[in-house]
């Protein structure tokens, strides 16, 4: 999964990005049928470098630059991958996956060919604890890359893995760097990739505005469709709007408010993409936080949170409510929740904790979606006597807010969280890990018997039995009094008619197999 939320600043700085791409000058705006495609990017890089990244534009961009040994299809299509960098790619035993680079691939910069020793160092770089990537989960099923050859390798599991093949394979943790280019540049890069491999290489950059791609010439696999992709970066979804209906931009995700009034009217020369997400929003709740520590007051967070309320407030009755953090289309998915709302029993288990006079601070971005949601959440508690102090906050101080580098992840109250999901249930689940306390894991959810059983479910290709592991993981999580689960949020999307774009599950696109026709 991508950790990441909605990358939305708040409404008036992307109100006056939006303005910027209304006032772009037509000619900037070209056709499907030129050599340039226009995209919204929803954020502005910060690091490229796929051990250490951040999400959004930098994973649609990693994607452009690096190459992973195999590739998912189109979400549309249903999950399947097909072999990239790889000409060869296979499973030699239920532990051993054996792979052979294309012979043609080679480093920008001089670096030479692409070899199976960057295949080892960029995956153990990942693995390896003491280069503190937030991707190391993703590799935790490997023992090592043992290198056969030039171009050839096997990788090692240390039990069999399911989702090791679309959940660590293809995603940005499983982009190839260039070892020879990345030591040089001295371990790790930010926004200078040192060397890459991709059909695309950055042409020209400008800071909170845009980011030009060309086409790589030392590529000789697949050809993209458009020898130039520029991203336009628009931070917020209503923004995006107005400038995909100025004509600054061919494609861009929407707001479901958005959605809304495109269902009764759509722009000129327009498709309409909606499906559904599996990007989970949630409350979440800091067990460890004093305020917190009878689970009397947990509870009562959860029975007053009528999470239908905010479906019909925030999402415009266009999203349904979440039962977990695994979406409807994974296996694993839970039927309900433990503990529904019920204002009467709230109310009851807060005069039975005796909690009077409660006041809580709730931390969010400052996007319109999460504002909404915010407001509602403080009505619903408020109504059972708890004053909710909202504070919101711009994405690049809200992602620090959990951080264990810094000062609050310790004294967080509640947080309204969004993370992108993945084609497996374990790339749902596995933010909330012991391990991910200090990380991602900003409920500091603590739970021994949780990580004993993502491991199990890791390592089982029965599906049932893997349903079931999944369902428990997050019977434990609503247990614990530390999270509400909200919605698996809707996609959509409006792209210019000739043009096909291509959609990972996370919402995330693939730029290299955009297609015109």
């Amino acid at each position: 999964m991508n950790a990441c939320s909605i990358d939305r600043r708040h409404f008036l700085l992307g109100a006056a990005v939006g303005a910027t791409a209304l006032a772009l000058r037509p000619g900037l705006s070209y056709a499907v049928e030129g050599d340039t495609l226009v995209v919204r990017g929803a954020s502005d890089i910060e690091i490229l470098d796929p051990a250490f990244q951040n999400g959004l534009l930098e994973e649609e961009i990693g994607r452009c630059l690096f190459l992973s040994l195999n590739r998912l299809d189109d979400v549309r299509d249903g999950v399947a991958w097909k072999p990239y960098a790889a000409s060869e790619l296979k499973q030699k035993s239920p532990t051993e996956i054996e792979f052979t680079l294309h012979d043609w691939l080679t480093w920008s910069g001089d670096f030479g060919p692409v070899t199976a020793e960057d295949v080892k160092y960029s995956f153990e770089r990942v693995a390896n604890p003491a280069n503190a990537s937030a991707w190391a989960y993703a590799f935790d099923a490997m023992d090592k890359v043992e290198v056969t050859g030039e171009r050839s390798g096997i990788i090692h599991l240390k039990a069999p893995s399911a989702p090791f093949w679309v959940t660590t394979l293809p995603y940005y943790m499983g982009h190839i760097v260039c070892k020879k280019a990345v030591e040089a540049a001295g371990g790790k890069f930010t926004t200078e990739v040192p060397a890459s491999a991709g059909p695309y290489v950055i042409e020209k950059w400008v800071p909170k505005q845009s980011l030009t791609l060309a086409l790589n010439p030392a590529w000789k696999g697949e050809q993209p469709a458009f020898a130039k992709v520029r991203f336009q970066i628009v931070t917020d979804d209503e923004s995006a709007a107005l400038a995909y209906e100025s004509g600054a931009i061919d494609y861009t995700k929407i707001s479901l408010n958005t959605l809304a009034t495109y269902k009764t009217k759509l722009p000129e020369n327009t498709q309409l993409i909606q499906m559904d997400g599996n990007r989970i929003a949630w409350l979440s709740i800091n067990v460890k936080n004093p305020k917190f520590a009878d689970e009397k007051v947990r509870r009562d967070i959860q029975y007053a949170l009528d999470v239908s309320q905010i479906m019909e407030g925030s999402y415009s009755g266009l999203a349904s409510a979440a039962t977990g953090v695994v979406p409807p289309a994974l296996v694993g998915h839970r039927d309900q929740i433990l503990y529904p709302a019920d204002a009467a029993k709230a109310q009851a288990l807060l005069e039975e904790a005796g909690v009077s006079g409660l006041t809580i601070e709730l931390a969010a971005q400052n996007d319109k979606t999460s504002q909404l949601t915010c407001q509602i959440i403080q009505a619903l508690l408020g109504a059972v006597g708890i004053t909710v102090d909202i504070k919101n906050y711009d994405d690049g101080v809200y992602w620090t807010l959990g951080d264990k580098n810094g000062e609050t992840w310790k004294t967080l109250e509640l947080v309204l969280m969004n993370f992108a999901g993945g084609v497996d249930p374990s790339e749902n689940l596995t933010w909330f890990r012991p391990s991910q306390i200090g990380v991602y894991n900003w409920s500091q959810f603590d739970s021994p018997e949780f990580e004993t059983l993502y491991q199990q479910g890791m390592a089982e290709t029965d599906q049932d039995k893997r349903a079931a592991i999944y369902r428990k993981m997050q019977d434990l999580m609503e247990q614990s009094g530390g999270f509400v689960f909200i919605t698996h949020e809707t996609f959509a999307a409006v792209v210019r008619e000739g043009l096909k774009p291509s959609i990972m599950a996370d919402g995330y696109l693939d730029m290299t197999r955009f297609a015109k026709g």
